[in-house]
């Protein structure tokens, strides 16, 4: 995690990333956006179009020869600090930081700009619409496999419980009193998941995330046993990706580990 002052004196030092995305029920287009204004020097990173193209699940992990030639295209190489950011209400750019962390990318080159868009224009700093040259690179990715479960070991779980589920939905939804946003799927949650909406961990002012007291606190909050590893899931793996930016921020150690098909593959209706 970086401050908008750390990133606002490195700018020519890292390359940054704009990954906005935006439910489709927004009605809004994160390229668009960053054409009309982005941090200075940011490429774009397209969440839907750099994910998985064979499956009709949303924004799910590529295979990791995908990955490297996406990443190539936009000329980031392996020895390269990142930093990434969003304009968006559910956060994606921690999505895009663990794509990154789930592909091999050094976890202590990789960050993700505490506030994003929102607290860099609330300080009045530089707003961009130049496009940045791309110079090709070789990137090549390293896939972590244990940091992704799939829905086998999501089922398996049920039963033996060897580690925490952590839904980052609102509580509606989980509750299945409020209606999912995509079509057919059914309204609930995973047995014996718990509840935390990720936005618990947001200051709904500027968009940063809270200090690590109130995050250890809210993260207690859910009843989560400590002897376990906390694994995160969602409606489609984007938000499930902030929660577990949240742990890791308390958690220097924890490998951030979430189901990526989340509620978008369990809760389909069969």
């Amino acid at each position: 995690m970086v401050s908008t002052n750390w990133l606002n004196e490195n700018l020519s030092k890292v390359k940054i990333i704009d990954c906005s995305w935006h439910m489709p029920l927004t009605q809004r287009d994160g390229y668009n956006e960053y054409l009309e204004e982005h941090i200075p020097e940011a490429i774009f990173f397209d969440i839907d179009k750099n994910s998985e193209p064979n499956t009709d699940l949303p924004h799910m992990l590529p295979k990791a020869s995908y990955f490297q030639k996406i990443v190539s295209e936009l000329g980031i190489n392996n020895e390269d600090k990142i930093v990434i950011y969003d304009n968006s209400d559910v956060f994606s750019a921690c999505r895009c930081w663990f794509s990154f962390f789930y592909f091999g990318h050094n976890s202590k080159k990789l960050s993700v700009l505490n506030g994003g868009l929102k607290k860099w224009k609330l300080e009045n700093k530089i707003i961009s619409k130049k496009i940045k040259p791309i110079k090709k690179s070789n990137y090549l990715a390293n896939e972590q496999k244990d940091l992704v479960k799939n829905i086998k070991e999501i089922e398996e779980n049920i039963i033996d419980q060897k580690f925490e589920l952590i839904d980052a939905r609102n509580k509606k939804r989980f509750e299945g009193s409020e209606p999912e946003p995509r079509p057919g799927l059914r309204s609930g949650h995973i047995k014996n998941s718990k509840n935390l909406p990720f936005i618990e961990c947001i200051n709904k002012a500027n968009n940063t995330f809270k200090n690590k007291e109130d995050l250890i606190k809210i993260f207690e909050k859910t009843g989560l046993n400590k002897s376990k590893k906390p694994v995160f899931t969602c409606g489609s793996g984007v938000t499930a990706s902030v929660l577990a930016m949240a742990f890791r921020l308390i958690h220097d150690n924890y490998s951030p580990t979430i189901y990526d098909g989340s509620w978008s593959e369990y809760g389909k209706i069969r």
